[in-house]
């Protein structure tokens, strides 16, 4: 009995005790300051257009992180002009936002004044297509990579038996993202000879546009067996022409992963697509904009860079879930 008795008390003691431990819990030094940093910041985004799967994605996942944290997020849309992003960076630079996010519309263009806004104070983040100025941060797709895997998925399909010539469709050879592509696509083409680069055209973005450019480039070559294409929406347009001609050539495209992708190489409208995931690009600059508020680094001095995964999209590949719903971030 007396060892019961003793061994009741023991049991409730330790229950006391770990009652008590529970009930106090353990505080993080950490947490107040964390959220201090960021509240009633600024985050101005600058994307070449709003209304494309790539930019409403990235806007998207960046409002919930503002909204979560206390910060503003401000979209000045250029609406695909160049001058219109450019007085719209050079108001910022007046208006001194914490963050710029910018989405070059090619190499040259904002250069200079991305890093005049470094040198008033603000921290700059390039999203998918880099300037040539190399600004706190560039969270983006690998597109030397891209344009290696966009290659060789034409090549193994216009190998032997085939007349071996394929197309490049370019979107604006002016772009960070084309400049890097082209070089992945010769990196390509160079171990192989059989393949025979017929044409190199410019769609501009633009699907009609490409439409046209790809009708004329296969008149002039019937036997075409492949084109490298540069961005899906604009690929589309590709994909029309090819159709048209009523030939098999192959098309292989790269874009943000959106469900469009997939259901058209279910259709096999695309050969295949190599994707840079937007949802998870977005989680990635959110990652950035946090790290160069909370690092206390001046603007400039943080020179990082994240390259997105590549996401292949094949009928081999293809499973529910795979791509993401534009239609999805507006519900």
């Amino acid at each position: 009995m007396r060892k019961t008795v003793v061994a009741t008390a023991f049991g409730l003691a330790l229950a006391g005790i770990t009652a008590h431990a529970v009930a106090d819990g353990i505080d993080d030094p950490r947490r107040a300051d964390y959220f201090k940093t960021f509240e009633g910041k600024t985050i101005a985004f600058v994307p070449v257009s709003m209304g494309i799967d790539l930019t409403e994605g990235w806007a998207a996942v960046m409002r919930s992180q503002a909204d979560r944290l206390g910060m503003k997020l401000e979209v000045r849309d250029a609406h695909f002009s160049a001058d219109a992003g450019a007085q719209a960076i050079t108001s910022l630079i007046s208006e001194k936002p914490d963050v710029i996010v910018v989405h070059n519309p090619d190499v040259q263009s904002y250069a200079k004044l991305l890093k005049r806004a470094e040198e008033a104070g603000i921290h700059v983040i390039q999203i998918n297509m880099r300037s040539n100025y190399n600004s706190d941060v560039y969270v983006g797709a690998d597109w030397i990579g891209i344009g290696e895997a966009e290659a060789q998925g034409v090549i193994d399909k216009c190998g032997a038996g085939t007349s071996g010539k394929v197309a490049v469709l370019q979107g604006q050879p002016t772009s960070g993202s084309d400049s890097g592509m082209m070089k992945g696509v010769e990196n390509a083409l160079a171990k192989h000879p059989e393949i025979k680069l017929v044409a190199n055209v410019a769609g501009e973005w633009d699907a009609t546009k490409a439409q046209s450019v790809i009708s004329t480039v296969i008149q002039q070559n019937p036997d075409l067996c492949g084109v490298i294409g540069f961005w899906d929406v604009m690929d589309l347009g590709a994909a029309a022409a090819i159709k048209e001609s009523g030939k098999p050539i192959v098309l292989v495209t790269s874009g943000g992963g959106e469900q469009m992708a997939c259901d058209n190489v279910s259709k096999g409208v695309f050969e295949k697509e190599i994707a840079y995931q937007v949802m998870d690009q977005g989680r990635d600059l959110n990652d950035m904009i946090t790290t160069v508020l909370e690092s206390g680094l001046p603007a400039g001095k943080l020179k990082a860079v994240v390259y997105s995964p590549q996401l292949i999209i094949s009928k081999d590949t293809l499973r529910p879930g795979l791509c993401w719903s534009a239609s999805a971030l507006k519900k």
